[in-house]
């Protein structure tokens, strides 16, 4: 329930502050139109990249769709998940590199996708690829494409405000300078709170996993491996994918760094985070440094260790 509540407090606020700086646009300097203007721009910006945004994401990743005779595990594991979840099986893609991940996409629910990487294929067991295709399903479930679609907007709007009036001229400078310099300190603002919401998207899918069967410690497990799969690899087949990151079940541009704070979790250096070892989570403090505490704002992900420390909190077909 507080994870909901947080998620709807951080929308409104984005909104309210895109209004709030709208309304001033168009008071303060007597512009009866701005306000419209400024919608209506939003709206098309939002529809486009609505639109073409699966396009670009199979293109991104070479995403190669396959049907059940060519992959016929992978399909019986997301007709199931996809039953359960009560939404409709989405396409099967398999992305051709060796990064470990998974991510969903899609315009409606009859245009759902989820695609797995060749990565992911070669390092999780079954359990702990049941519980990743189970977080992407919830995502779908929740409609969270949607959703970050249409708050990202926003920031893109405060940046157009901000370009516009910060740079013209006329007689009303000094005001439309305050007012560019306003919609410039708000996109910031509004870009954090994106990122916010992100996050908050992150858990609630762990928490969809969860309650469609998986047990945490196959989630915790697999992102687990996720984190290390990628630790990995070069850094320069991470830089390729770096604008896909927000789609990804974890954040593979952090994970040099959150390796080093999970290697306190694989208590017997099996590779794999079990039941015992995620249990102990519960009443054991973990250390976050200040500095990752601070890039996590930063961050479309949670920190991975403060993430598979709230899977402990969870039970297999509940979710809070």
């Amino acid at each position: 329930m507080w994870l909901k509540l947080r998620l709807y407090l951080a929308m409104t606020l984005l909104f309210g502050i895109i209004y709030v700086l709208l309304a001033l646009v168009g008071n303060v300097l007597g512009l009866g139109g701005s306000f419209y203007f400024y919608a209506i721009l939003a709206s098309v910006m939002m529809f486009i990249q609505y639109m073409i945004g699966p396009k670009m994401v199979e293109w991104s990743m070479g995403i190669r769709y396959v049907n059940e005779a060519q992959a016929p595990a992978l399909h019986k594991m997301v007709s199931e998940l996809a039953r359960d979840a009560k939404i409709p099986k989405p396409r099967i893609g398999i992305a051709p590199t060796n990064l470990p991940n998974a991510f969903a996409f899609g315009r409606w629910a009859s245009d759902g996708r989820v695609c797995v990487t060749e990565g992911i294929m070669n390092l999780l067991d079954e359990n702990e690829l049941r519980a990743v295709l189970g977080h992407e399903l919830s995502h779908l479930k929740h409609r969270d494409v949607v959703v970050i679609t249409m708050i990202s907007v926003i920031p893109m709007i405060c940046w157009q405000i901000a370009w516009s009036f910060m740079f013209s001229g006329g007689r009303d400078r000094d005001n439309q300078v305050l007012i560019g310099v306003t919609a410039l300190v708000i996109y910031f603002i509004s870009n954090l709170l994106v990122l916010y919401v992100s996050r908050i998207r992150e858990y609630y899918a762990d928490e969809g996993s969860v309650s469609l069967g998986s047990q945490p410690h196959y989630l915790a497990s697999a992102l687990y491996k996720l984190v290390y799969g990628s630790a990995r690899l070069p850094k320069d087949s991470l830089k390729k994918v770096e604008g896909m990151k927000a789609f990804f079940a974890s954040d593979p541009s952090r994970a040099s760094y959150e390796i080093k704070e999970l290697s306190q979790l694989d208590l017997d250096n099996s590779g794999t985070i079990d039941q015992n070892e995620l249990m102990m989570l519960r009443t054991r403090p973990i250390k976050v440094s200040t500095m990752d505490k601070f890039m996590e704002m930063f961050s479309t992900h949670p920190n991975m260790l403060k993430r598979i420390q709230r899977l402990s909190t969870l039970k297999a077909g509940y979710a809070r």
